[in-house]
């Protein structure tokens, strides 16, 4: 799938981003272009793998001739990158929407005239009947891939949609450690809240699986993700806990899939593959 091809991963050096890398390196790639403005990030991917097939762009998704250049001669492109911590999205809305909105169309308006092979959108449980900015933003993101798909003929958009992944930077379970450090109880909003919740390599194992079973214009859903109580994550950290009350906009639970689609997917091996409507 991949043989002497040129990869394209933007948030290449986050979390979920960097193990894609990682991933997509043991192929035999050309090269992977790793886009992201976070230079330490990119620094230390960089002596993390040590590879010459590597290839590293400082830059943010924003800047449309930036992304123009990375796009050249690629053949699949990731797109991961986007503010995605809940408090920090909500409370700056422009830099949010210009990143995961506008970042995206111009990521998506720059592929349909370079014309890779694949474009794979990575979108967020959140975007299911989102309630928060975030959500909002990811369910736009979504919208415009398959937009792109229909309007053209050159490149397969698809979407991959999953929910919370355990190592991603910034999430509760960074958080509940932090306070087991300190000594502190930890912060619970609600006894009753649950998330489904994946390890990171079963997130990047999702995406090359979604990858192989592009047709363009589909959404790829995970099939046997685990729905936790937030409250029995917590026990694994410590049984000292503090009701803090639900944040505004806050769901007690999330979905995959919305009514309308679950009639729509189709189980595929380890995934659900929500057609076009």
């Amino acid at each position: 799938m991949f043989d002497d091809e040129t990869i394209l991963v933007t948030g290449g050096a986050g979390s979920i981003g960097s193990q894609l890398v990682k991933k997509l390196l043991d192929y035999p790639v050309r090269s992977v272009r790793v886009f992201d403005n976070d230079e330490y990030g990119l620094f230390r991917l960089n002596r993390q793998l040590k590879d010459e097939r590597l290839r590293l762009l400082l830059g943010n998704i924003i800047d449309r001739e930036r992304v123009k250049l990375a796009l050249r001669g690629v053949d699949n492109v990731y797109h991961l990158a986007a503010v995605k911590n809940i408090e920090i999205s909500e409370f700056n809305c422009p830099q949010c929407v210009r990143t995961n909105v506008d970042g995206t169309i111009n990521l998506i308006e720059c592929a349909l005239e370079s014309k890779p092979k694949r474009f794979l959108f990575c979108s967020s449980d959140k975007s299911v009947d989102y309630a928060l900015l975030y959500g909002a933003t990811k369910f736009l993101g979504e919208r415009i891939a398959l937009w792109a798909h229909r309007v053209q003929d050159d490149t397969m958009f698809s979407v991959a949609r999953f929910p919370n992944v355990r190592e991603t930077r910034g999430n509760v379970f960074e958080v509940f450690e932090g306070q087991r450090k300190r000594g502190e109880p930890l912060s619970l909003t609600h006894p009753e809240m649950r998330r489904y919740v994946m390890g990171v390599d079963e997130a990047v194992d999702f995406i090359l699986t979604a990858t192989e079973a592009m047709k363009g214009g589909e959404i790829f859903v995970p099939a046997d993700v685990r729905e936790y109580k937030i409250s029995d994550i917590a026990k694994g950290f410590s049984g000292q806990v503090k009701i803090i009350g639900t944040r505004a906009y806050e769901k007690m639970a999330e979905r995959l899939m919305t009514p309308e689609e679950e009639k729509r997917a189709v189980r595929k091996g380890s995934m659900w593959v929500i057609r076009s409507a």
